[in-house]
């Protein structure tokens, strides 16, 4: 991981491969990759994120985690490394306790919306799972260590509950609680409709 980007257009990778930090190269299609691009993708839904209006607290953790997704990504690009540390994943338990403790406890299904903030807190969350599976997809053939499928697991399960925080903090005046599957509506269209 000494080497740093000096030369963003290499064109090494005109021929469908990219390489991985250990000098190998794979092709792009490689499972490894793919887990690699949903982390990036993840990170990326997390900087929109960013750019809303969020409680100093949850910044300041978004932020973090973005630093940790930045080694798991590391890490997946060298086989055989570590780079996130077993307590970035204790660092999401206990935010998600903490986050969680704060909230009304669910008694029906929430749909992913809301707020901006928490609707993009649900596309990150979902993105999050999408990674996960790719991680796991790596796992299945390849050496992974347990952090960064944990990692991933306990970042969407956060992602969730600073969803449904995130419609409470009512920062854009559009806040107040989170919006729920409607069962009963559904069945009264499908009465509706026959």
């Amino acid at each position: 991981m000494g080497n740093r980007l000096s030369q963003i257009a290499t064109r090494t990778g005109d021929d469908g491969t990219t390489g991985l930090s250990d000098g190998s190269r794979v092709p792009k299609t490689h499972l490894r990759v793919q887990a690699m691009g949903d982390v990036d993708e993840l990170n990326s839904n997390l900087g929109v994120l960013l750019a809303e209006p969020l409680p100093d607290e949850v910044r300041d953790l978004l932020v973090t985690i973005q630093h940790e997704l930045f080694n798991l990504g590391g890490e997946l690009s060298w086989p055989g490394g570590t780079l996130l540390k077993d307590a970035a994943v204790l660092r999401l338990d206990e935010a998600l306790a903490h986050y969680n403790e704060q909230l009304p406890r669910l008694k029906e299904f929430i749909l992913p919306a809301g707020t901006r903030s928490a609707a993009i807190a649900h596309v990150c969350r979902t993105v999050a799972r999408r990674a996960e599976r790719a991680v796991l997809a790596v796992a299945a053939t390849e050496t992974i260590n347990a952090a960064p499928r944990q990692y991933l697991n306990r970042l969407s399960d956060l992602l969730f509950v600073l969803a449904r925080v995130l419609n409470r903090a009512n920062l854009d005046g559009l806040g107040g609680d989170d919006v729920y599957w409607q069962s009963e509506r559904m069945k009264r269209l499908d009465a509706a409709e026959h």
